[in-house]
């Protein structure tokens, strides 16, 4: 088919993420993609800012990758986890247990980050049911929060923010805390932990847990704050019996500069949650770990097992490329190519502070956001971007890019041009 017969089923038949039935935006119909470069039908090339929603953070048709998935595919492309098991879901266990922080030892694999985040929540309420403390039933987080779109991740999020206000009365009514004050060097302000300390001392007896995001909120807007904020959650939790959650699913596995977010605080949480680039953005996989401690107390419960089991658990194919794309974290230089690109962007975002309409520049590890004084034109930035060589794609009141960890400084600078375009236009 032409590419606009294709895209004319597409607008009859494709229901695109966040999008309306039928659209009111044409998608930009890719037909490759190599490197950081994605091919379109119309012969355009553009530089991926995005790693395809923070996941392709070694690009794409990465020879490795290529090769583990091909290799998996000759042998079998799924099998069943209950009652069997493989070796590339065994391998990919005991990376992610050596990986982590110390003290994560069982590795539940998921389909999808908000799926891992539905079991992480699980695994506490069942904890505590266990454990005869099944009062124990609420969540705590701070606004701003972003972890996922089905419904117990829902009931987390940010409660204003967003679309998930929609089910306000259908999901769980959790406890929320104002958002951690902003700023990755700014020192943890007093008061706020004062909040913090008196939230989780006054509901300790109705929390199952704490859930949030280290370092960066991401999707709730893009925020940063001080790694101390997760060194006194780890605290307070610990002091009042509640448990404590991290969802990594955006900074996992090297964005923000570190291997791990929780890594900038010293701390270990109770269950962390990983997704995205597990597979280097290959297929869908994601992971809930825990302490030995949290497994010990579902096992004693009533019901001695964790009530879950997705039946693409531990698939093969994703397990061998997930393999893949840690042994390239592990061998590679990861860490010195985040660093050069947060330097790049911290250079080239640098001239945005000058628009009138820009209230902030910010940049972590291979994160860069420009912050608007208003929502951003969506239909105006994106033909800005693709008219500079790239795609990006913003949102609420930020342009901002989380690239491949391959991207030469010639493409950051590319990206960065068309971030500052778009500030000034859009």
């Amino acid at each position: 088919m032409s590419p606009d017969e294709l895209l004319a089923l597409d607008a009859e038949h494709v229901w695109h993420p966040y999008g309306p039935m039928p659209g009111r935006v044409e998608s930009l119909l890719v037909t490759e993609a190599s490197g950081v470069r994605l091919k379109l039908a119309d012969g355009r090339e553009l530089v991926d800012g995005m790693s395809s929603w923070w996941a392709a953070i070694h690009g794409y048709r990465h020879p490795v990758l290529d090769a583990a998935l091909t290799a998996q595919a000759a042998k079998m492309s799924h099998v069943m986890f209950g009652g069997l098991t493989h070796e590339p879901a065994i391998t990919l266990a005991r990376t992610l247990v050596d990986l982590t922080p110390e003290g994560l030892a069982h590795v539940f694999l998921a389909d999808s980050g908000s799926v891992s985040v539905e079991v992480a929540i699980k695994m506490c309420l069942q904890y505590w049911q266990s454990v005869g403390r099944g009062a124990k039933r609420r969540l705590m987080t701070w606004r701003g929060g972003y972890h996922g779109d089905t419904f117990h991740p829902m009931s987390v999020c940010d409660p204003d923010g967003g679309m998930h206000s929609l089910w306000r009365g259908t999901l769980p009514e959790q406890l929320f805390v104002p958002e951690p004050p902003a700023g990755f060097d700014t020192e943890p302000d007093q008061a706020y932990l004062d909040v913090l300390a008196a939230a989780i001392e006054n509901h300790a007896d109705e929390l199952a847990a704490v859930i949030v995001e280290p370092v960066v909120q991401g999707a709730g807007g893009m925020r940063f704050h001080h790694p101390g904020y997760l060194r006194a959650l780890r605290e307070l939790t610990e002091v009042h019996g509640v448990l404590l959650i991290f969802d990594e699913i955006a900074t996992g596995f090297g964005r923000t500069g570190r291997l791990f977010a929780a890594e900038h605080a010293g701390v270990t949480p109770d269950v962390l949650c990983l997704g995205k680039a597990l597979t280097g953005g290959y297929l869908t996989m994601a992971a809930a770990l825990c302490t030995a401690e949290v497994a010990a107390g579902i096992s004693r419960g009533e019901v001695p097992v964790l009530a879950h089991g997705p039946t693409f658990m531990g698939n093969p194919l994703s397990a061998a490329v997930a393999n893949a794309s840690l042994g390239l974290l592990a061998n590679g230089g990861w860490a010195a190519d985040v660093a050069r690109i947060e330097r790049g962007l911290l250079a080239a975002l640098e001239p945005a502070r000058d628009l009138g309409s820009v209230v902030d520049v910010r940049v972590l590890g291979a994160i860069g956001v420009i912050q608007l004084d208003h929502p951003v034109d969506m239909a105006t930035a994106t033909r800005v971007v693709t008219e500079h060589g790239v795609w990006l794609r913003p949102f609420r009141d930020l342009i901002y890019t989380m690239p491949p960890y391959i991207s030469t400084d010639e493409d950051v600078s590319v990206i960065a041009e068309a971030m500052l375009a778009a500030a000034a236009k859009a």
